[in-house]
C-alpha cells in the first residue's frame, strides 16, 4: 500500500524559507506525477507545484512562480518543494499528492479522484 508522509512545515516570518518534503513509500510510483497542493480553509484546493516522474516537466502556479522550486529524487522516492519568500497568503494546510496523469492535469485538477494518493497534510504558516 502507497504512502505519503509530508515534512518540514512550520511557522516563518515573511520572507522567510521552508523545505518540505514527501516520502514515499509501498511503491515507487514512477509513472506517477507528484505534486504539493495547499487548502485553506474556505477557499478552494490549490495545485501549488507538480513534476513528472519521468522527464522532470515541472508546474507552477502563477503565486509562487520564482518563488518555490520543486523536486524530486527518485533514488530515495523523494519530492522537495523550496519555498522561498513566503507570504502570508502561502498559509495553509499542504499536501503531497500522487495521480497517474500528466503534471499539469494534477496541480490545475486538484480535486481529489479514486486512485489518487494522499498524504496527512503539514501546516505552513507565515507570519507578518
Amino acid at each position: 500500500q502507497v504512502h505519503l508522509e509530508e515534512s518540514g512545515g512550520g511557522l516563518v516570518q515573511r520572507g522567510g524559507s521552508l523545505r518540505l518534503s514527501c516520502a514515499v513509500s509501498g511503491s515507487t510510483l514512477a509513472d506517477h506525477t507528484i505534486g504539493w497542493l495547499r487548502l485553506v480553509p474556505g477557499k478552494e484546493r490549490e495545485g501549488v507545484s507538480c513534476i513528472s516522474p519521468s522527464d522532470g516537466r515541472t508546474y507552477y502556479t502563477d503565486s509562487v512562480k520564482g518563488r518555490f522550486i520543486i523536486s524530486r529524487d527518485n533514488a530515495k522516492n523523494t519530492v522537495y518543494l523550496q519555498m522561498n519568500n513566503l507570504e502570508p497568503e502561502d498559509t495553509a494546510v499542504y499536501y503531497c499528492v500522487v495521480r497517474a496523469s500528466p503534471v499539469q492535469e494534477l496541480c490545475t485538477m486538484p480535486r481529489m479522484r479514486p486512485g489518487d494518493y494522499w498524504g496527512l497534510g503539514t501546516q505552513v504558516t507565515v507570519s507578518s
